[in-house]
């Protein structure tokens, strides 16, 4: 099996904090390695630049590369976050408080691994979800960004998980209007949304 690969985007020798950038993808037959070329991969470098130049060196930015595309019920992206977590960890010698930001099923990664003990924030971009999906994010922050063009993701469904989330935790919905699923159009809206708030939850004023 094809293994999880990590990226990374900022490594600051004393960082203060650390973002995992979480990237979507639809299943491929076979079970296909995920490539660093493939358009869903593509899609979060400039998220993940946008937050390392909003964070200023003070906090540790990877990108995430699943074994492989899509979900299914032996091996799930969320295994694969749970790995990178433990990675950083290791390879920063300490733990630091940790935003997740994923797209797409990215996102749904991102909100079922936000339980981690590090973990302070999670930001869902246009998030693929069901809407029984949860988890415990008692103590964190979350954020969701969607598009109300999104013909793949449905915005109803993500208003359902973030609504439930709310009921335990502080959840803040933004829609961008136009938005498609691929964030292409009106993409700057959806990088600002996720630096800002990262900034914002890892780095004291």
């Amino acid at each position: 099996m094809a293994e999880p690969r990590l990226v990374p985007v900022a490594e600051p020798r004393r960082p203060e904090g650390v973002v995992l950038v979480l990237h979507g993808g639809a299943s491929r037959p076979g079970n296909p390695m995920v490539q660093p070329t493939q358009l869903s991969v593509l899609r979060m470098v400039p998220v993940a630049r946008r937050i390392a130049r909003a964070t200023r060196g003070r906090v540790a930015v990877y990108r995430l590369l699943n074994s492989h595309r899509g979900w299914d019920a032996e091996h799930t992206p969320v295994m694969d976050a749970h790995w990178a977590l433990g990675e950083i960890r290791e390879r920063l010698g300490r733990r630091l408080p940790t935003c997740l930001v994923g797209h797409s099923l990215g996102g749904r990664a991102a909100l079922l691994a936000g339980s981690e003990p590090d973990v302070v924030g999670v930001v869902a971009l246009n998030p693929w979800v069901y809407p029984t999906d949860g988890a415990d994010l008692r103590g964190r922050r979350v954020l969701v960004v969607h598009g109300d063009a999104d013909r793949i993701a449905s915005p109803q469904r993500a208003a359902a998980v973030a609504e439930r989330l709310a009921r335990t935790t502080e959840v803040e919905w933004r829609t961008v209007p136009g938005g498609k699923h691929a964030m292409l159009r009106h993409g700057s809206v959806f990088e600002r949304a996720a630096a800002e708030f990262v900034s914002d939850a890892l780095l004291p004023r």
